[in-house]
């Protein structure tokens, strides 16, 4: 065991011992919730949807920018009755709830308004299936293993990127677009559900039985508000998610406009969900080794080489992987290294607030990102402004993150 604070905590990897139901109940509930369904499978239904209805592509992106509007009050009010009613009740709550506002997308009837307000529906149902309520959890139940914990438990996304589109290519060739809808919408509220009601349960819930200590120690809101690091993460967060956030609903027209054969993009689009896997683990041990934005930089400036790569015409099957690879690896990180730079920047006192609201600005970039790399596409029929953009934002908003100096400690920490 080792101590902390004078208080005794298992060490290292012994954590998950302890906390392993936590982590599980988080993984599944992260990659069957808001933050990874629409924006993996959207792209999916995009030919179906253009061809039933008439709508361009960046009409049927803009179903993710709405998403993105309403997450921009739902997220943060989300981790704010997280902090106040707690976790579990919320994230039981909204599992269901988003559960059947997605199936309802089933009954689209070629009204893009109808659309856009069933997405809407969805992400006010689905704000508290976010990592910002997961995490909150997570980080109370783990120290030493704070970032492999945070990454497995993100590894969510990934899974559902991995499966996602093969799942959704037998529901649509089997029953049609719309039950494959409601077989997606099924997900949540027949595996995530049961297993977060049975599984995930809060620290505080906790207290008393030696497993492990609970900071919550750090600043409230307002005083996050008047930090400049608070700002600096928010510069680097929206350009950096609009980069990397833009290219993944647009993977499958991007391939098709660089010439790749269309059994060839059925192949190759499953990395971005593989390699997302891959950043979570990878990027997770490294978060508890090395200083968190030096690892952020390095790997989140990588994809810069994607974009560039992208923009060729006759795309090799390598080339292709290899961009797909570096896209999907920084998406990887990108969550877990934001929820583990709150924890140590601004501590846990008000985590789940804090964290809502820097997601607000992740999502600015990551709903706005696939609308105007569609539009791009409507405009110039390639996405190669888009795309050669995304390469200097990427470097830039990533070098941001080495200004954040040391991580800090706070006088008012406390054992539970």
């Amino acid at each position: 065991m080792a101590v902390a604070d004078g208080v005794a905590q298992p060490a290292g990897y012994g954590e998950f011992r302890q906390g392993w139901k936590i982590v599980l109940a988080s993984l599944l509930g992260i990659g069957l919730g808001l933050s990874p369904m629409p924006f993996y499978t959207i792209g999916v239904f995009a030919p179906h949807l253009a061809r039933d209805f008439g709508w361009s592509i960046g009409e049927i992106m803009g179903g993710i920018t709405v998403t993105t509007i309403v997450v921009l009050w739902a997220g943060p009010l989300a981790g704010w009755v997280a902090e106040k009613y707690g976790v579990r009740r919320v994230t039981l709550t909204s599992l269901v709830l988003f559960a059947l506002a997605f199936m309802s997308l089933a009954l689209s009837t070629g009204s893009l308004t109808l659309f856009y307000v069933s997405w809407a529906i969805v992400a006010a149902f689905g704000a508290g299936t976010l990592p910002i309520t997961w995490t909150k959890v997570v980080n109370n139940w783990f120290d030493a293993r704070k970032g492999l914990a945070l990454g497995i438990s993100l590894m969510g996304t990934g899974l559902f990127g991995v499966l996602a589109k093969p799942y959704l290519a037998w529901m649509i060739a089997e029953f049609g677009w719309r039950w494959a809808y409601v077989g997606l919408g099924l997900l949540p509220l027949i595996i995530a559900f049961p297993t977060a009601y049975f599984l995930f349960k809060e620290k505080e819930s906790q207290a008393g039985s030696g497993v492990a200590r609970v900071l919550q120690g750090g600043l409230t809101l307002p005083e996050a508000l008047r930090e400049w690091r608070f700002w600096l993460l928010i510069l680097a967060i929206v350009p950096v998610s609009f980069a990397l956030g833009g290219p993944v609903p647009n993977m499958e027209n991007i391939l098709t406009s660089a010439g790749v054969a269309p059994g060839t993009i059925l192949a190759l689009t499953p990395l971005i969900g593989f390699s997302a896997l891959v950043g979570r683990v990878i990027g997770g041990w490294l978060l508890d080794r090395f200083w968190a934005p030096a690892v952020g930089f390095i790997i989140i400036s990588l994809p810069a080489i994607s974009c560039w790569l992208l923009t060729g015409q006759d795309l090799s099957y390598p080339v292709a992987a290899a961009s797909i690879f570096l896209i999907g690896f920084a998406l990887g990180i990108e969550y877990d290294l934001m929820a583990y730079l709150v924890c140590r920047y601004f501590g846990m006192r008000s985590y789940a607030t804090i964290y809502g609201v820097l997601y607000v600005f992740f999502a600015l970039g990551a709903g706005f990102g696939p609308l105007l790399f569609g539009k791009d596409f409507d405009m110039t029929g390639s996405y190669t402004r888009a795309l050669i953009a995304s390469c200097g934002i990427l470097v830039a908003g990533a070098a941001s993150l080495l200004l954040l100096g040391r991580y800090r400690r706070f006088d008012n920490e406390v054992a539970a």
